[in-house]
């Protein structure tokens, strides 16, 4: 296998994907965590018994393509996905 080569199998290990705007590469898997979305959208992250997050995605795959991510679930990640993820301070 030649460098071009071996450079196209490690690129097919990633995917990018856009949370809050910007480019973020992400491992190729099945599936990205509410939490996962949330530390790569807030470094350091907003931590506190009153922070709720909320997130939002668009271009996922053709069983679901866009929709609401809650605390506990995951979606099964695509490249080119989008997610918008925000937090309140319920207090």
């Amino acid at each position: 296998m030649d460098a071009s080569q071996e450079t196209a199998k490690d690129h097919s290990k990633t995917i990018t994907i856009i949370v809050n705007a910007e480019e973020k590469v992400v491992d190729k898997k099945d599936e990205l965590t509410f939490d996962e979305v949330i530390d790569l959208a807030f470094n350091p992250r907003p931590i506190g018994d009153q922070i709720v997050y909320t997130i939002t995605y668009y271009r996922g795959h053709g069983d679901k393509p866009e929709g609401h991510l809650l605390e506990g679930e995951t979606v099964k990640a695509k490249d080119g996905m989008v997610f918008n993820v925000k937090f309140t301070d319920k207090s």
